[in-house]
């Protein structure tokens, strides 16, 4: 890049994050002592194509998903403090290795028919109208057969109803572009290069006027 970079990673895997917060730190602990997957998946538990069990209700089990909820979005607005730091005072571009708002849109953002917790509500509510979101969106865009031959996570049927899901995402926010990921990565790379640098070239240009 013509710039510095600062890449983030804003997923719900926490351990490919170089920092997050004690509390969240412990709960992977946690997490992991139980032999439960290490990861803070937030309110809804249809992110990860990983199979879950149903929970009993009742009081304690909503004490929790509040609890839960509250960590998360202090874990969310952690690392958006970060991207700050990075953007704002050390003057870098900030490349988001995902993003919480396109990975929970679907689940807790976009209007929906199903009901939804409360802690599903709240998230979704700070994610669509206090959250920042991204400047420009760029959704790498391949088949389900070649993703799942790649990685050899989930089923053609999650993965292209997540593709659907992601695309969604291009009608709610201004700068959003699609690159064909069926192809080999220097390809790609190079075109979500050139992409980014000429959206700086724009904005810089815009904001200096």
């Amino acid at each position: 890049m013509p710039f510095p970079v600062k890449t983030m990673y804003m997923g719900v895997n926490l351990e490919m994050n170089e920092a997050m917060l004690p509390t969240t730190r412990l709960a992977l602990e946690l997490k992991r002592a139980l032999g439960r997957r290490p990861d803070m998946v937030a309110a809804s538990s249809g992110v990860t194509a990983a199979p879950t069990r149903r929970r009993s209700g009742g009081a304690a089990a909503g004490i929790k998903s509040v609890v839960k909820i509250a960590n998360w979005v202090a874990e969310e607005w952690f690392r958006q403090l970060l991207a700050w730091y990075h953007s704002k005072l050390r003057g870098r571009v900030v490349l988001f290795d995902r993003h919480f708002f396109a990975d929970y849109y679907a689940y807790d953002v976009a209007p929906s028919a199903r009901p939804r917790s409360l802690a599903s509500r709240m998230h979704g509510g700070i994610l669509r109208h206090a959250y920042p979101k991204p400047d420009l969106f760029i959704f790498l865009d391949a088949p389900p057969a070649v993703l799942l031959a790649r990685k050899g996570e989930g089923t053609l049927e999650f993965l292209e109803r997540r593709r659907r899901e992601y695309l969604q995402i291009g009608d709610v926010v201004r700068h959003f572009v699609v690159v064909d990921a069926d192809r080999p990565p220097d390809e790609v790379a190079d075109e979500v290069g050139q992409i980014i640098t000429r959206f700086y070239d724009t904005e810089k240009r815009r904001t200096s006027q």
